[in-house]
């Protein structure tokens, strides 16, 4: 299988530099996998294809305002580095540019000396591990020196950076937002609820296994790094009686399904647990944790496109985004949404 195969051409007009001004008015792409069958709608209509009994999934993840702007110690160059994730007391995993630049023992500076980050192991792709040293709240910090790390691909500043935040998020940790839950409102979750949706939540931090580019052609040969996940025991006892009594669960988002399929597949069920997974999904995959999916647009040759297409096949999902490009759909992050259902 070659990552080629997940190419497609996309206008750049259609890749979503500003969200909505309200987030439930995204298009929704509506997509059955067993008859192929496509139709459009809104997606504050989301209700209309969930039953009284089905299972929501949401990551109540938080993005930190990761990126930081800092200067090197004897140097004074200027490095950017991007926050990760944290792997003990003030220790990160980040990534830096220029890589070149920042080797073990080079000390960064960010905010005239308020932050300091000390690199204590130097790995390939531009990582790095860093020791922090500052007073006060690190949290606090980011917050005064940070920026929120949006993708490339977007050009715009973002006026309000809560709309890179879905409404429900909580558990800080992420340097990427799990865009797929960007439409809620808390309006229309509440409406989901008293439609008797039940709604529950894990935790997965994103980072570079969600949005690192595949930079080999042969799909297998990707490895993918691993992301913090966690799930307690209020949510395994709702995903473990919904199979019992074969009612519908439905991810939202690909940073749930990979937190979900990797613990229904350690341990033949939904226990509480706290982890990392590299699980790296693409067609051939067998899925045991979800039945439902609902997702953004994801980039031509990604991992998130090559996870999207081992639910529903790869043909099916590129005809899909065929007919989305054709009806000049939102695409990425700021874009519309779709969801994929099966016949149960």
């Amino acid at each position: 299988m070659k990552t080629s195969d997940f190419d497609y051409n996309l206008p750049e007009e259609l890749i979503a530099q500003t969200p909505l001004e309200k987030r439930s008015d995204s298009r929704l792409l509506v997509l059955n996998r067993d008859n192929t069958q496509l139709h459009h709608d809104i997606f504050k209509n989301i209700g209309d294809y969930l039953n009284a009994g089905d299972v929501l999934v949401l990551n109540n993840t938080k993005v930190i305002p990761a990126r930081l702007y800092g200067v090197k110690h004897g140097t004074h160059a200027n490095i950017e580095v991007l926050l990760l994730n944290s792997y003990g007391t003030n220790l990160w995993e980040a990534l830096v540019k220029p890589a070149r630049r920042v080797k073990v023992g080079t000390q960064i500076s960010f905010g005239d000396g308020l932050l300091l980050a000390r690199c204590i192991e130097s790995l390939e792709e531009g990582i790095r591990h860093f020791e922090l040293e500052f007073e006060g709240d690190l949290e606090a910090i980011l917050d005064q020196l940070g920026e929120m790390p949006l993708p490339p691909y977007i050009h715009e500043k973002l006026a309000n950076q809560s709309r890179y935040q879905t409404v429900y998020s909580k558990i800080t940790g992420s340097a990427a937002s799990p865009t797929a839950g960007l439409h809620f409102t808390p309006e229309l979750l509440q409406a989901l609820k008293a439609k008797g949706v039940i709604i529950q939540y894990i935790t997965l931090h994103v980072g570079l296994g969600t949005f690192r580019p595949v930079m080999v052609e042969d799909v297998k040969k990707h490895k993918m790094h691993s992301e913090f996940y966690s799930m307690d025991q209020s949510t395994a006892d709702a995903l473990n009686l919904a199979k019992r009594e074969n009612r519908t669960i439905v991810a939202v988002g690909t940073t749930t399904v990979r937190t979900l399929e990797t613990i229904y597949n350690h341990h033949d069920r939904f226990v509480a647990a706290t982890g990392s997974t590299d699980i790296f999904i693409y067609p051939g995959y067998e899925f045991r944790a979800i039945d439902t999916l609902i997702t953004n647009f994801h980039l031509p040759k990604s991992t998130l496109l090559m996870l999207v297409s081992a639910f529903a096949s790869k043909e099916i999902i590129m005809n899909a985004y065929q007919v989305a490009v054709k009806e000049k759909y939102r695409f990425f992050s700021f874009g519309d949404s779709m969801i994929i259902r099966k016949n149960k």
